[in-house]
């Protein structure tokens, strides 16, 4: 923990006194989200303190040319960057003359709060400006669920101790630069401005990849909760800004408002010739909805995406928080509205990892929105990657791979690598296999076989190819190894035979092989169809094989367990335990030389290859490479705590369990890899909600049923969760000796707790 300051509370996020220290991590604690658009919690009002100002458009990027001395074959020649968006919620405020500036002022009573039950963010505080003005300011911002390309701001000014002027200065601007640029260059071109009466509009493409967006605002003004027939005193217009401004003279204790509509009309979604009447057309709806009532369909949304989403935890605020500020985030990031979308690690809260695709949406995220939203939200998710097999096939042709080996992009927008380290983009292979594995998964998990013949073949066959000609036969050994590889441990790069890597070739060889056979027998008008177009006959699959039953996995007798790599033993094993707290985390510490030198591991490896096969495994076995990998591991990736936590639980190790589960859970709130102002970890948030719902509840599907071994750790009283399970919802109640289950659905479910069958009924409540 490198910070506490966020306060306990079950629904809500809420910092109270103003800190400049803390604004960066505010913003990233505070962000918001629709799915379609986001933003960190930048102050509406100009702030001339350290700020990471960050405005993002669901599937908006920019090809970043890669900047590295020395380039190399089959390099991606750029960096996907999510943009920097125009900004619309900004508002300068004037008092008396003097401009509003919290880094200028006396602040007192400062809080802010996230309400996730209801999906607002509020700020308010007093300030005293070097006039002498004393003002109460309160703002209120959202982001629609029901209209999603619109946003929300109500912005509240009241006089304390005089009268005063006070200027609402809103404005839409284009000139945004990204934090994270390579040669500091702007993103965005601006085409064309324009306002009437209270409306402006400023339109503007991306360089090279012709996104257009149109970036509007309306804006209204009250006095004491009345609306004042006020037009702008003044409009100045740029090539890519407008700015209003509304004077209004307030008495002492008068509430003086501004209430913003604003937003993005974005060319994926409009013509581009008719982003502003798309625009005008959001602001005539909003207009007569009114603030009220957007407010409370956003309840009314948030209200319903709870009902089936929310996990519950008895007697542990700071652990209900967490959960619950993870699955906010979740849901604000991705809705499952638009399959052309994915699940970026930043989501709507920062640049860092370019907003892209990652391996975490499969191997983290798509258990997840399986079983808290409608099954064609996962399917969706998987012909995503569907529709870039094509890219995922140039890629690996790329780097010489042919007949159709697919390999799937590390980071990618469009399907096509843009990763710009040689070590993850060549080497972090292991990606792969989570594509096909998550194939796997959506059928255990939901019993729709539909998807592998219309689609999840041909994945799995250009994958299963890959594997194939990326092993190589050595003599020496009598076995297929797999070399120059980077496990999911990034501390370790070039290393050959990474057990997790060897392991997961195999399985998706053997489980592509299982998928050929089956569609044959079952759906034989796909299997000729596919069979025809991908030209794959009986005797590859036998060299496909061959590979994949004699594959090598590096094993030390002297341990009893598998090597992470090669080489693993050649390293000084000195655990986590006897570092000296000051060299932590070793990211920020350490030359990247010393962290590969070093025994120390990211995040789950080879316990992520017994987390994903653990059927394939003993307990006994678990227990032993737990034991033998966990101490060495520092758990700098946001993905390694859940993973660890989950497999703690399995063991009986609920003290243990407990303590990985607050750290995958508040990782961002309380900051404890000291990167929280960067953005949040969206896709580990899955992590969270499953090391409640795997670790603790113990849930899995096996043979066509859903399993459970309940326990609970000594902090919490009860906690619960729902399930839906293939279209029937399962609600699971916990508490220390009992587990109560109610259906919501139209027929009898048989579920497997402590390895005995229970049936739950429709509406009946079971208790075991």
């Amino acid at each position: 923990m490198n910070q506490d300051y966020i306060l306990p509370d079950n629904w809500s996020i809420i910092e109270e006194g103003f800190d400049a220290e803390r604004v960066e991590s505010s913003e990233s604690l505070f962000s918001i989200g629709n799915g379609a658009m986001g933003q960190r919690a930048n102050f509406e009002e100009s702030y001339s303190g350290h700020t990471f100002q960050g405005s993002y458009i669901a599937g908006v990027y920019y090809p970043d040319k890669t900047k590295v001395g020395w380039w190399k074959n089959g390099y991606p020649e750029y960096f996907a960057k999510v943009l920097n968006a125009p900004n619309w919620i900004g508002i300068d405020i004037e008092i008396n003359g003097e401009s509003l500036d919290l880094a200028k002022c006396e602040v007192k009573n400062f809080r802010r709060e996230l309400n996730m039950q209801e999906g607002w963010y509020n700020r308010s505080f007093e300030a005293t400006l070097q006039n002498g003005t004393e003002v109460s300011v309160n703002v209120t911002r959202f982001l629609s669920l029901e209209a999603d390309e619109l946003g929300v701001i109500n912005y509240e000014v009241k006089p304390l101790n005089r009268a005063a002027q006070i200027t609402f200065k809103p404005y839409v601007d284009a000139g945004v630069k990204n934090m994270d640029a390579n040669w500091e260059e702007k993103f965005w071109e601006p085409l064309d401005v324009q306002h009437s009466g209270s409306e402006a509009f400023v339109t503007a493409r991306t360089f090279k990849t012709h996104f257009n967006a149109c970036t509007f605002m309306h804006n209204s003004i009250l006095l004491n909760g009345n609306d004042v027939e006020i037009l702008p005193a003044n409009a100045e217009a740029g090539d890519d800004k407008v700015q209003f401004s509304y004077i209004i003279e307030a008495n002492q204790n008068d509430t003086a408002a501004i209430v913003k509509f604003g937003g993005y009309t974005v060319s994926m979604n409009h013509d581009k010739d008719n982003l502003v009447a798309a625009a005008k057309k959001v602001i005539a709806d909003a207009k007569a909805r009114g603030y009220d009532t957007l407010l409370d369909e956003q309840k009314a949304a948030w209200a319903s995406i709870w009902e089936m989403a929310d996990i519950t935890i008895e007697g542990d605020v700071e652990a209900q928080q967490g959960i619950r500020f993870n699955i906010f985030q979740l849901n604000q990031t991705y809705l499952g509205k638009d399959p052309r979308l994915n699940i970026g690690p930043k989501g709507f809260t920062g640049e860092k990892y370019g907003g892209s695709t990652y391996w975490d949406t499969e191997a983290y995220c798509i258990p997840f929105y399986m079983a808290t939203k409608d099954q064609q939200v996962a399917r969706n998710l998987l012909t995503y990657r569907y529709n870039q097999l094509g890219k995922a096939i140039e890629n690996a042709a790329k780097l010489g791979f042919t007949n159709g080996a697919a390999l799937y992009p590390m980071v990618t927008m469009n399907g096509e690598e843009c990763h710009n380290e040689w070590e993850i983009t060549f080497e972090e292979i292991h990606r792969n296999g989570a594509i096909a594995f998550a194939i796997y998964n959506y059928y255990r998990f939901t019993g729709d076989y539909s998807y592998i013949p219309e689609k999840g073949l041909e994945v799995l066959i250009g994958i299963a190819r890959f594997w194939q000609q990326r092993a190589t036969f050595s003599a020496n050994r009598n076995k297929f190894v797999i070399l120059g590889v980077t496990g999911p441990n990034e501390y370790e790069n070039n290393v050959n035979n990474n057990f997790y890597t060897n392991y997961i070739a195999k399985w998706c060889i053997d489980y592509a092989v299982e998928q050929i056979a089956r569609v044959s027998e079952e759906y034989p008008a796909d299997h000729d169809r596919i069979m025809e177009k991908v030209n794959l006959d009986a005797a590859e699959i036998l060299r496909w094989k061959n590979v994949a039953d004699n594959m090598y996995f590096p094993y030390s007798e002297e341990f009893g367990v598998y090597l992470q790599q090669d080489n693993f033993l050649d390293k000084e094993l000195v655990k986590v335990a006897e570092l000296d707290p000051a060299q932590r985390p070793i990211n920020q510490k350490w030359s990247w030389d010393r962290i590969l030198r070093s025994p120390y591991i990211k995040q789950a490896d080879v316990l992520q290859g017994f987390y994903f096969f653990e059927d394939h495994f003993t307990k006994e076995q678990l227990e032993k490479h737990f034991d033998f990998y966990e101490p060495l591991t520092v758990h700098e990736s946001s993905l390694s705590p859940c993973v660890h936590s989950i497999q703690a639980a399995v063991l009986g190790r609920m003290e243990q369990a407990y303590t990985f589960y607050l750290r995958t859970s508040r990782l961002d709130l309380d900051d404890y890899n000291k990167e929280v102002k960067e953005g949040l970890h969206i896709t580990s948030m899955a992590g969270t909600w499953m090391s409640i719902v795997e670790g603790f509840g113990g849930m899995r599907v096996k043979n066509d049923m859903l399993h459970f071994e309940p326990r609970i750790p000594a902090q919490w009283e009860g906690y619960s969760f729902k399930i839906n399970f293939r279209n029937q919802v399962l609600k699971v109640s916990v508490h220390a000796g009992e587990t109560n289950f109610t259906l919501e659905g139209d027929h009898e479910l048989t579920v497997v707790v402590n390895g005995k069958e229970v049936t739950v009924e429709p509406n009946t409540l079971v208790t075991v």
